[in-house]
């Protein structure tokens, strides 16, 4: 069996503020936060929102951001699109572009270790529309940063962004929306048809829906798959009993990703141990990560040869 971590691989859903190192916790000034499994969403989210709180300069978000992209290349991530609420830190701080800033360099600082990054800014379902709007004007400043969504619970409808929404489509942004985690195909019909949707975060819950299914397989919308998330959220009861392979074999796009609650490489050795995949099954989760990815043509061709010289 081939080295996993040696394996070319983008990484689409990420959190910046899941990744957080422990020791890095410790040293902002609390202890590492317990890594679930959650009672509840409620709980993971106010357990990432300490987190988040913590990080109060520009060195600690540079930080971070340098830590994510060190610690993803270990794991042989060569591309990925990490998610941060810039927001509602800039609004928290009281200086709105410095923790977006801060970030950037620091993941521009990371491509010292072979990575590419690239930034999705992501919006709670729970906060007021104005936020939202502060994202967009962020979003179309920084050339790094690439779209945005909307993520959170979603028992609060996407219906109040919808004008924010066409707003960052015309503007050239793109749209990837949590959709199909903790609700079924109605959020995610919404996440398509008013989130203007590229790929949907998570959207294991197509399955309720054969209809839902037979529309994202012919349209191709990407799945961003986080099963140890899941499981540790509760949203689904163990491993063994997570859907990814109902998804792969409908025929769906399935990227494998983490959510920042686990290491990448860790997360495709569960797909080999777990379910039985074998190398070339991997690569090919691989090439869809790839393919399904924002990036450009030049460095999607990069990353299929390596991908290629890795399966030999």
């Amino acid at each position: 069996m081939r080295d996993i971590a040696q394996l070319p691989k983008a990484h689409l859903h990420v959190h910046l503020e899941a990744t957080v190192r422990p020791e890095t916790v410790r040293e902002l000034g609390g202890p590492p936060e317990p890594e679930g499994p959650f009672a509840s969403f409620r709980e993971f989210a106010d357990q990432r929102a300490r987190v988040r709180e913590r990080l109060r300069t520009a060195e600690h978000f540079r930080r971070v951001a340098l830590e994510f992209c060190e610690d993803e290349a270990a794991q042989g991530t060569r591309y990925a699109e990490v998610t941060f609420t810039a927001a509602s830190h800039g609004e928290r701080l009281g200086a709105l572009e410095m923790p977006l800033e801060a970030v950037l360099d620091g993941l521009a600082e990371g491509a010292k270790y072979g990575i590419e990054c690239r930034v999705l800014l992501d919006h709670s379902r729970r906060r007021p529309t104005e936020r939202l709007w502060r994202t967009l004007k962020l979003a179309t400043r920084y050339d790094a940063v690439i779209g945005l969504g909307v993520a959170g619970d979603e028992s609060h409808p996407m219906a109040p962004f919808a004008e924010v929404l066409d707003a960052a489509r015309d503007a050239g942004l793109h749209l990837v929306h949590h959709a199909g985690e903790a609700a079924g195909a109605p959020s995610i019909r919404e996440a398509l048809t008013l989130g203007h949707a590229e790929r949907l975060g998570h959207g294991f819950r197509v399955l309720d829906d054969d209809t839902l299914v037979a529309e994202v397989r012919e349209r191709r919308i990407p799945l961003e798959v986080c099963p140890t998330s899941n499981v540790l959220l509760g949203f689904v009861p163990s491993l063994r009993e997570h859907p990814l392979p109902l998804l792969h074999a409908a025929g769906l796009v399935v990227t494998v990703n983490t959510d920042g609650e686990t290491a990448l490489a860790d997360e495709y050795t569960r797909l080999r141990e777990v379910f039985g995949y074998g190398d070339a099954e991997l690569a090919g989760f691989a090439r869809a990560s790839i393919e399904s990815s924002f990036a450009d043509d030049a460095v999607k061709a990069r990353l299929r040869a390596e991908v290629d010289r890795w399966l030999g």
